[in-house]
């Protein structure tokens, strides 16, 4: 994938501060960064793995909250799955709830500016849900709609 930022990013940016070169990346790109965030390759291939594609729809929510979560063996994995989880559900948002937005805080991470004002820190639900199994995506989906 082409993403023509990360170049001028990375040379502008140190290793020091990856959190500030990714809002100031998401300043530069914002389309590029929500591209780069909806990849989610580790979620995406461990759903088709267990027979589920991923398309970016809410039905797809609940069908990766009914996954046996077989990822929870692997504790070295466990983060990794987390995080995508968590921007796979950013990503369904955005593309289907009405005024959400990606937002990257300054020295943070990617959260979900839904149209009220309200951020959704999205990777913590994901993490949460791949630790836990709760809260569930589909649920956070569902109050993230109703807003």
């Amino acid at each position: 994938m082409n993403i023509p930022f990360l170049d001028k990013w990375r040379k502008r940016h140190s290793a020091t501060d990856p959190a500030r070169g990714l809002a100031a990346a998401f300043e530069e790109d914002p389309a590029g960064v929500a591209e780069l965030l909806s990849e989610c390759e580790l979620l995406r291939s461990q759903a088709a793995a267990a027979g589920l594609e991923l398309d970016d729809s809410p039905a797809s929510l609940t069908a990766l909250d009914q996954l046996l979560p077989r990822w929870r063996d692997d504790p070295e994995l466990l983060p990794w799955l987390g995080n995508d989880a968590g921007l796979y559900l950013g990503t369904v948002v955005v593309r289907t709830v009405p005024g959400a937005t990606w937002h990257v805080w300054p020295g943070g991470g990617p959260v979900v500016r839904l149209r009220s004002g309200r951020d959704i820190p999205v990777v913590e639900a994901g993490l949460d849900w791949a630790v836990q199994g709760a809260p569930e995506l589909s649920q956070i989906y569902a109050e993230a709609s109703e807003t």
